[in-house]
């Protein structure tokens, strides 16, 4: 699929006159368009975003950032530049086509082909939209019409290896598995080393139960392609059907060299692992699919059932504990936590679980009876079944993951004035806020004093802070208050917070109507509260755990924020056109639990200063908290628009749009 974008963009790159590339408009939406074909989207989306300050109407910025965005990961942000290409030029084909793909991958399928269509009414010559329709069609399940799509795409463009894949599969949907195998065939001849061919004919064979057919066109694919993991993954099921469990075993060990997180993976060498006997390094990969998949009901039963067998009893209760506290249905559970439990001399125990799985197997039959069905509650069911590599949650136990390592994202921090020996982050840009902050900096006069006013922490080293903080205190003067703010800014930076505070205290009171005082001061409370309870192991922030088997996390606080919290109301009456006063506001409201009034201290932040895309993010992490998943995805786009690349690892924890879809506004 990714071949066949780029040869969309290769089409549209194309077709654009050269003509007018000495004019600037078009030097910047060529410099973009470069970019994104380059694969430098970042770069691209900075670029454009300069052209669209300064030409709001130059739809091909949009457009071009808009495909910038789609690879990155950022959904919501790609349709919405799309749209407002269409918004600014009707009759852009190529945008309701990448609008159809980016709708179609945020399973926004209704609109996506009326996109299709709107694309094909436009320029009936255009094949690229039939091939992606056909694609949307298979999605949804309108197999014939998805049939239809690659016939026409094909009539004009005989050599497309995928179309004729494609085309096959919608056939083997409509039962037609001579049509299939003949595209199948057709994929293979008209590209001999692409390994698709291969596996598409291969699985078709290994549902004929044709396992020697299928295992020569496996080795096939493996040879055309050694790090293509659907290949090895294929071959391993063939082996696995040929009761050859050694070779299934190493395709299994290959796929998870080239892919460390595959889930449905992990899952399928725990079972084959426990087949052969090898229950300790089955247990492992369980470990690995419940990091992956917590909440996968199958894994702790499965993996208590080992641990039983084991002879661990405290982890098998625990495990068959927690499978029934995911699925209170699950009968086969409740067995064999009563089995446990007899073996723990638990008899009470063990008989309550009986007599409770009796009773859900009953109210099971009962349901049979009536037509109905209980999952997991057949007690004659068994879950050792070998999963398919397109696996997904929604049909089956295992989710076939791609995550990536644990990652924590956080809150932006919250702006101070803190010291940088960085001479390019000593001049910011003229924004709301930074004027007044850079004529503040001028006012405490102290040029040896490399002050800075951002959320970015400071820069310079340890032994230089020591050496600047050594110098103040030898400086006489306990009665100045710059004095006293620029030894609080040094001591808060060496951690001596109790000190910090007690020097800006100084300085507040000499000084009572200085808006900045009061900012410096509830940033270095907020961090010494921090910091202290960090140390008592409770840390208190609000982030997202960027795997894929993770929730937004609100971790457990012992101190408050309160007098932060009341130096910035302060600061707020001082100077209502300060936007990191509301900004700062709005992170110590998100960390004390109050998410509301966190999102109506950013929105105000935002509305003082539009550009600040640290507000955009942290009101992103704070709506989808509160769950309002599509407005803190659309804030997120526009964080990574304005520059902060932590944007994109949210939204393409996101992408798929299956969390955005259940808080449409």
């Amino acid at each position: 699929m990714r071949t066949f974008l780029f040869s969309i963009l290769l089409a549209i790159c194309i077709s654009i006159p050269r003509a007018e590339a000495q004019i600037d408009k078009n030097y910047f939406v060529w410099a973009g368009r470069d970019m994104v074909m380059d694969n430098r989207y970042r770069e691209a989306i900075e670029t454009l975003n300069i052209l669209l300050r300064a030409e709001p109407d130059a739809y091909e910025g949009y457009f071009w950032r808009g495909v910038a965005k789609y690879h990155q990961g950022d959904l919501l942000g790609a349709e919405r530049d799309f749209s407002k290409t269409l918004d600014i030029n009707p009759v852009y084909t190529n945008a309701y086509q990448f609008r159809a793909l980016t709708r179609s991958r945020m399973g926004n399928y209704d609109d996506a082909l009326r996109d299709f269509q709107e694309a094909i009414e436009l320029r009936p010559d255009y094949l690229a939209p039939y091939f992606s329709r056909g694609v949307t069609r298979i999605l949804t399940g309108s197999y014939k019409d998805a049939v239809a799509d690659f016939d026409m795409y094909l009539r004009y463009n005989q050599h497309d290896a995928d179309a004729y894949a494609n085309r096959g599969v919608a056939y083997l949907h409509l039962n037609d598995t001579v049509a299939a195998y003949a595209d199948f065939e057709r994929t293979i001849r008209t590209n001999r080393e692409y390994p698709r061919g291969y596996i598409e004919r291969g699985s078709l064979y290994m549902a004929e139960k044709r396992y020697d057919d299928a295992l020569a066109d496996f080795d096939m694919a493996v040879k055309c392609d050694s790090t293509y993991v659907p290949s090895y993954f294929s071959r391993a099921m063939a082996h696995y059907n040929k009761k050859q469990l050694r070779e299934a075993l190493a395709d299994f060990d290959r796929v998870l060299e080239l892919d460390p997180t595959s889930s449905v993976t992990y899952f399928n060498r725990a079972l084959l692992r426990s087949e052969m006997g090898d229950y300790n390094r089955a247990l492992e990969d369980y470990d690995m699919v419940a990091q992956y998949s917590p909440d996968n009901v199958i894994v702790y039963y499965n993996r208590a059932g080992l641990h039983y067998r084991l002879g661990n009893l405290d982890e098998a209760l625990h495990d068959y504990d927690k499978a029934i506290e995911l699925y209170p249905d699950f009968a086969n559970a409740y067995l064999g936590r009563a089995s446990v439990k007899y073996l723990l001399r638990d008899v009470q125990g063990a008989e309550r679980d009986r007599q409770t799985a009796e009773r859900k197997i009953e109210a099971y039959r009962e349901r049979l009876e009536g037509g109905g069905d209980v999952l997991f509650a057949d007690t004659s069911r068994q879950f050792n079944k070998l999963l398919s590599f397109d696996t997904r949650m929604a049909d089956a136990p295992i989710r076939n993951t791609v995550a990536g390592e644990k990652e924590c994202i956080t809150i932006r921090p919250m702006y101070r004035f803190t010291i940088s020996t960085d001479e390019s982050r000593r001049f910011a840009p003229v924004r709301p806020g930074q004027k007044e902050a850079s004529d503040f900096i001028a006012l405490i006069g102290h040029e040896d004093v490399p002050l800075v006013f951002s959320c970015n922490g400071e820069t310079a080293a340890p032994n230089d802070i020591v050496a600047i903080d050594t110098r103040l205190a030898e400086t006489p003067g306990s009665s100045n208050w710059k004095l006293l703010f620029l030894r609080g800014i040094t001591q808060s930076l060496l951690r001596q917070y109790t000190n910090a505070i007690n020097d800006l205290s100084a300085a507040v009171s000499l000084e009572p109507t200085n808006p900045f005082l009061y900012i410096e001061r509830a940033a270095i409370q907020a961090e010494m509260t921090d910091f202290i309870s960090s140390i008592y192991g409770s840390y208190s922030r609000i982030s997202l755990e960027s795997d894929r088997s993770s929730h937004m996390s609100d971790a457990s606080r012992t101190y408050s924020y309160d007098d932060a919290i009341a130096d910035l109301n302060k600061a707020a009456k001082l100077a209502p056109q300060l936007p990191q006063v509301y900004y700062n506001r709005g992170n110590l409201q998100a960390l004390s639990g109050d998410f509301p009034a966190a999102f109506e201290d950013y929105s105000r932040a935002i509305e003082l200063d539009p550009a600040l895309a640290e507000a955009y993010f942290n009101r992103g992490l704070v709506q989808i908290y509160m769950k309002d998943t599509r407005k803190g995805l659309l804030d997120m786009s526009k964080a990574g628009e304005l520059g902060i690349a932590e944007a994109y690892t949210v939204l393409q924890f996101y992408a798929g749009g299956a969390d955005a879809q259940d808080n449409g506004e």
